[in-house]
């Protein structure tokens, strides 16, 4: 769209209607958080899976698609999977956020998809786990049970120093703006960075399950 207004010279006209479109796909209660983590300077993630970010275009399809099969399914899907992919938009605008996701290593030993896809997306993985805005790290199974196993949480840090939290879980989620809860969830992912893998070893555990899979 950016590419767009520049050959029709028509400002940030595309962008801008590409941008609303966007937001449209999703139902309404999840629309304020899009709209926060389009504009956040920082971000930092945990998700039990692969997060949304990260997931390649085969691989999000299968896991929105589940085993639904129908006509209107199908269609419904491919919307969800062009509104996921074009989230990773946000990553590759500037100045690019900083990012921060810490994966539960559940995410890795139980494949989502087969083959191909699988390895691609354990592929993609290892690459991203190098780009300079972006930390990952992985909670191994080793650190126990946790307060985060029913789901996933999100923190958002705006220019101007604001934040939210939000938690996604057992068909739920939920938008937090109250300075104290937000503060209690960011001392909850402190908890959990802490008993992460650091970075290098968490790189490492990637490329051992994809040597795992390719044997």
């Amino acid at each position: 769209m950016k590419d767009l207004d520049v050959y029709y010279g028509a400002g940030d006209l595309l962008v801008s209607h590409w941008k609303v479109a966007r937001l449209d796909a999703f139902k309404d209660q999840y629309k304020r958080f899009m709209e926060l983590e389009a504009t956040a300077r920082i971000m930092w993630k945990f998700t039990l899976g692969i997060p949304g970010l990260m997931q390649i275009e085969d691989f999000a399809r299968g896991v929105l698609s589940g085993a639904q099969t129908t006509a209107d399914v199908d269609e419904a899907v491919e919307e969800q999977v062009a509104a996921r992919l074009g989230r990773q938009y946000l990553l590759r605008q500037k100045p690019e956020p900083d990012l921060r996701i810490i994966m539960d290593e559940f995410a890795l030993r139980r494949p989502a998809a087969g083959g191909k896809t699988w390895h691609d997306q354990l592929l993609h993985l290892e690459t991203a786990a190098r780009w300079p805005n972006l930390t990952l790290q992985v909670l191994p199974f080793s650190a126990g049970a946790h307060h985060h196993m029913n789901g996933s949480l999100t923190l958002l840090w705006q220019r101007d120093g604001s934040a939210v939290a939000y938690k996604e879980g057992n068909g739920c989620s939920r938008l937090i703006e109250d300075s104290d809860e937000v503060l209690r969830q960011r001392l909850s992912y402190d908890r959990l960075r802490d008993l992460a893998l650091s970075p290098p070893d968490s790189l490492a555990l990637i490329k051992d399950a994809l040597k795992e899979h390719r044997s």
